[in-house]
């Protein structure tokens, strides 16, 4: 389930310097950070696989942009030093008593239709908090009961390619990269209208044909660096903003601390 790096095509202008060829080096040079995201999958009532998917991805995007995480917020030094490297996540899994332990350690619990999330400040690679370290990373395996439908106006849209297969969990954490890089890409203005419209998105599998045009037009598009399930350079998820704007969620707050 883990995503342990996320290669960034340089296409959209808030990208150019960090996927610069001669910046790779000094980006690995880095002291290198994860964001670790867990995923509560109760055994009677697991979640659906695009709610977790699109809970993840928000999930991302709330700790980006929380209080404590940005200015002089006591997580901010924690997020500027895991940019500054590679935007490395990893996703787990856990139910009961080891999703109640999660949850009181700093960080934000997202809800979706019936997804939960908990979202933590980055961590150093080889310095996981003992309560995650010993939660599973693998064999996860979420699914719909039917078809998601067509999502609706006023969402980003984080397509799937359809020509990989990947683990519910690997999805997680590649959906999450696509949501930050779109972020990444939007200017100041749309940014904002993003936040306070509660970053309405929709998670789904591109069809063949669309997907050449999401990869072949300016978008922002996540290749993986192939450290698990797939090979390196695959393109994984291409993130798209509304044409129209940013439909408001109504009612949304999903965050507990």
């Amino acid at each position: 389930m883990s995503s342990d790096d996320v290669n960034r095509e340089a296409q959209a202008p808030a990208q150019d310097a960090r996927e610069a060829g001669d910046d790779r080096d000094a980006r690995d040079e880095a002291p290198q950070y994860v964001l670790p995201l867990v995923v509560r999958i109760e055994r009677a009532a697991p979640p659906e696989r695009t709610d977790a998917l699109e809970t993840a991805a928000r999930a991302v995007l709330l700790m980006l942009t929380h209080d404590r995480a940005t200015g002089d917020g006591d997580w901010a030094p924690a997020l500027r030093a895991w940019q500054d490297g590679r935007i490395r996540k990893v996703v787990r899994r856990a139910r009961g008593a080891e999703w109640r332990k999660a949850g009181e350690l700093p960080g934000l619990t997202v809800a979706g239709d019936g997804a939960e999330v908990r979202v933590f400040p980055p961590v150093p690679l080889d310095g996981w908090p003992k309560e995650l370290a010993k939660l599973q990373v693998s064999g996860t395996e979420l699914a719909d009961p039917a078809a998601p439908s067509e999502p609706g106006p006023g969402r980003a849209l984080l397509w799937l390619s359809p020509e990989l297969e990947m683990s519910a969990g690997k999805e997680m954490a590649q959906v999450g990269h696509g949501a930050q890089l779109l972020w990444y890409a939007l200017p100041e203005r749309r940014r904002e209208e993003w936040r306070r419209a509660g970053f309405p998105l929709a998670v789904r599998t591109s069809s063949r044909e669309r997907w050449a045009r999401l990869t072949d037009g300016g978008l922002p598009v996540v290749r993986d660096a192939g450290f698990t399930e797939i090979a390196a350079g695959s393109r994984t998820v291409a993130a798209e903003p509304p044409a129209d704007g940013f439909d408001p969620v109504a009612g949304f707050d999903p965050v507990a601390g």
